[in-house]
């Protein structure tokens, strides 16, 4: 047995530790938090001094068993998680768990995963910083009290299953008054005038009036001037400038500017940054610091001068924004700076291909520029009190943009470019003049990375909860991926062209927003009563406070039971009051009565979601009809709900069978018997007819025909969420890029089943065939255990091969859904029906 026991946080991380230690040392891994609050009650003392009750979780059992055991036998533990307050508290909770004693117990830290950062941490040990540990732990009890606490008003008050949290419920409010800034918006319409001019020599070059017309009428008369005029330079001004490179990545950077370049979610980039942490090729990705070791700074410095050459070299030192940002860390970069790029996944490869261009440009030179302003005089019979305007920009040294130009998230102006050789009083000729009708736009809605930038300047959540407050959010359908294609809007153009002018009408589609982010109905419900009801909890400067409370209790500054214990006074009432008095929350708008009876016509949330309904609540006959997936409770109006109730509606029939149209929770559709096949999107369903509906039923049955037959089994091919496939016997096998899909060759179709067969093979490890049980490999190294439609996920630390039949059905009996009780209403109703039929 090792003397040394070095445990971190990831087994990924554990291998490329153990590489640079010596065989006196053993890694192994805690695979995260080994302890936490309990999932099924409160577990904080809210009666007495807020003292947290940690629980090892059943699938950690055996993991701190063996650790414990290994942790005796070691002569000395070195507890080597993460740097964070997240690691400083796991980091704890194994010296708790595992009973290490102070006298062979270290703490070690590092940024980075290579063999220098390892064996200064050995030789520079630390006892466990019971700040950090307060920090996280204040953070998660506090959490634990919102969402604890407010989920249950939530599902008395707006609807089961819901759940609040400090920082979602925030981000979530930042989305829904953005909406709301973009349905209130009204668009203001103004003409630009651009033009183009040619010089004697004739080279060509683009130039527009300085301001906007805001009529038709001003911006006709202005071009009417324009008819028969002349032109020439009347001004030229020719300036240096420059511009300085960006600081290296933080976390909420490197999140955005992975958005922006490579269209990676804000979870896709840390995940992938996690890997390449782990394997030793960048420092810690967690961070707010924009610092540079010296050392790091000294190898940039010298890769650039060898690439480069020394004029692109510069070193820098950047301050962060951050209050909270620990100045000791630093920023993310690759631990070696000679290494340009590396092998391997590609999504890796890019990642830190941007990471190393970021790192680089950091230390080099300005880029100086030269910019030109130029003023067009215009000389007509009337006098023209307007001038052109033209900008160009010439790049006399590229300095650090050789290597790397930052991003943003919206690109409204357009860049300047190159103009020709001009000199004051040069003769120039017009090509055209264009009045263009343009419309002043609403703000942009939230993508991922410009949501993480608003969190981050208004002081909200920290680096470890970007990533994980969006997917929470979106996860509970509060927000959504934005598939808003847009509208269409017709404007003007006058263009005046040899001397004569023409009017052309235009289109263009305005408001589409595909990948945004839009609160779906239940959002803007829970937002709001959240707001009404507990504004200090969604209100932007408390978030604020209390992240830099955290603050100052990592720092020693203040004592987080004290902080826990003012916040809980306050809350708790406020919860109370709310939970007895306020009204039930549903969303509801009566938009007004049904012509036929007069009854009154709503939409409100529903138990399977946004619905309409008509009739009061006591009214035994009320109908009832499904919001479409594209129809929102607070925008759709009296006419399009009173179509919902004209379906479902019957064609006639088909091959023996009626055909039906309806409208579903996942969209409009076509029904034959017992297949159901979408309309095409943004199709109206009342318009479909019984011609387009057998055209789509036989379109279904072309589709479903079966390409192949194998093994006596037919094969069908179609496209899912996931792209194309192939179906055979009840498998669905996905068809890569290497494959021609629309032509697939019998032999590609039998590569493609018996590779999907190996896999499956390769994917068993036990199986009891009588019982209907298998138990496989899972992703991320975890295991499953099925039996039917029931599915239990097993922990990595699962020693799948020695799993004895009993225990498998024990593991599953305790998954299996239990009956429920019929109430007591569902009981009543049922007598009442019995009653009705005797």
């Amino acid at each position: 047995m090792a003397k040394n026991l070095v445990i971190v946080e990831s087994p990924a991380k554990a291998k490329t530790i153990e590489k640079f230690l010596g065989k006196d040392f053993k890694v192994a891994s805690s695979f995260g938090h080994i302890a936490d609050l309990p999932s099924k009650e409160l577990g904080v003392d809210v009666e007495g001094d807020f003292t947290p009750k940690y629980i090892v979780s059943s699938d950690k059992k055996a993991l701190v068993n063996d650790l414990k055991k290994q942790a005796k036998k070691a002569e000395m533990v070195w507890l080597a998680s993460d740097e964070d307050r997240e690691g400083e508290a796991i980091a704890w909770h194994l010296a708790e768990e595992l009973d290490l004693k102070d006298e062979n117990t270290k703490r070690i830290v590092f940024h980075e995963i290579t063999k220098s950062a390892i064996l200064k941490a050995i030789e520079n040990p630390r006892k466990i910083n019971y700040d950090l540990v307060n920090a996280q732990q204040a953070r998660r009890v506090l959490d634990r009290l919102v969402g604890y606490e407010l989920s249950p008003v939530l599902w008395r008050k707006v609807k089961g299953g819901l759940s609040a949290g400090r920082v979602q419920s925030v981000a979530v409010r930042l989305i829904v008054e953005r909406e709301r800034e973009i349905e209130g918006f009204t668009p203001v319409a103004s003409y630009r005038v651009d033009a183009e001019f040619t010089t004697t020599d004739g080279s060509k070059f683009k130039a527009k009036l300085p301001k906007n017309f805001e009529t038709e009428a001003e911006a006709r008369a202005f071009l009417q001037k324009n008819i028969k005029a002349t032109y020439d330079v009347a001004d030229l001004t020719k300036k240096p400038a420059k511009k300085s490179p960006a600081a290296p990545f933080t976390t909420s950077t490197l999140q955005q500017e992975a958005a922006r370049k490579l269209y990676f979610s804000v979870g896709k980039t840390m995940t992938i940054a996690q890997r390449l942490y782990e394997a030793g090729l960048i420092t810690y990705m967690r961070t707010d610091s924009v610092n540079l070791s010296n050392d790091a700074k000294a190898a940039a410095q010298k890769e650039i001068e060898t690439s480069y050459g020394s004029n692109y070299s510069k070193p820098r030192n950047y301050k962060g924004k951050s209050k909270g940002a620990q100045e000791a860390h630093e920023a993310i970069r690759p631990t070696d700076m000679s290494k340009h790029g590396i092998s391997g996944d590609r999504d890796q490869e890019r990642l830190y291909d941007l990471i190393w261009k970021r790192t680089l440009a950091s230390q080099m030179s300005d880029a100086q520029l030269e910019r030109t302003n130029v003023k067009i005089g215009i000389h007509a019979s009337e006098k023209v009190a307007e001038t052109f305007t033209a900008n160009g920009e010439m790049i006399k040294f590229d300095g650090f943009l050789k290597v790397y130009l930052e991003g943003t998230d919206f690109e409204e102006e357009e860049q300047d470019g190159m103009l020709p050789n001009l000199s004051k009083g040069d003769k120039l000729d017009n090509e055209y003049i264009t009045a263009t009708e343009r419309f002043t736009r609403p703000p942009y809605r939230f993508t991922e990375a410009s949501l993480v930038k608003q969190l981050e300047e208004l002081g909200i959540g920290r680096p470890s909860t970007y990533a994980p407050t969006i997917s929470t959010i979106i996860s509970r359908n509060y927000v959504e991926k934005g598939t808003i294609e847009g509208v269409e809007r017709n404007y003007l153009q006058l263009t005046l062209e040899n001397d004569s002018l023409k009017d052309k009408k235009l289109t263009e589609t305005v408001g589409s927003d595909k990948g945004k982010l839009v609160p779906t109905d239940i959002g803007l419900i829970v937002n709001d009563f959240l707001v009404e009801h507990f504004s200090s909890i969604l209100d932007f400067n408390f978030t604020a406070k209390v992240e830099e409370d955290f603050d100052d209790i990592a720092e020693g500054k203040e004592e987080w039971k004290k902080m826990m214990k003012d916040f809980y006074a306050k809350f708790h009432p406020n919860v109370e009051d709310v939970q007895e008095n306020a009204d039930r929350e549903s969303g509801e708008r009566i938009l007004g009565d049904d012509p036929e009876t007069g009854r009154p016509v709503l939409v409100r949330l529903g138990k399977f979601g946004p619905m309409a309904q008509i009739g009061a609540p006591d009214d035994e006959e009320k109908k009832f009809a499904s919001l479409r997936p594209d129809q929102q409770l607070h925008l759709v109006t009296f006419e399009e709900v009173m179509d919902l109730f004209k379906l479902p509606k019957t064609l006639g029939v088909y091959d023996g069978e009626e055909v039906e149209v309806n409208n579903g929770r996942y969209g409009p559709y076509v029904r034959l018997g017992k297949t159901f096949i979408s309309i095409p999107k943004g199709m109206d369903p009342l318009d479909v007819d019984m011609a387009f509906a057998k055209e789509l039923i036989e379109e279904k049955k072309k589709a479903d025909a079966p390409i192949y037959h194998y093994e006596d089994l037919p094969v069908q091919k179609g496209k899912g969420r996931f792209g194309p496939f192939i179906k055979w016997n009840d498998m669905f096998i996905n068809v890569n890029k290497k494959y021609d899909f629309d032509n697939l060759s019998d032999e590609d179709i039998e590569e493609l089943i018996e590779a999907k067969k190996q896999k499956e093979i390769d994917k068993l490890i036990q199986e009891w065939p009588e019982e209907g049980i298998r138990l496989e490999k899972a992703r991320w190294g975890r295991f499953n255990l099925i039996k039917g439609k029931t599915k239990v996920e097993l922990p990595k630390t699962t020693k799948a091969d020695k799993i004895t039949l009993e225990e498998a059905q024990d593991i599953l009996a305790k998954k299996a859904p239990k009956k429920k009780k019929a109430s007591a209403k569902k009981k009543t109703t049922k007598k009442k029906a019995t009653a009705k039929k005797k």
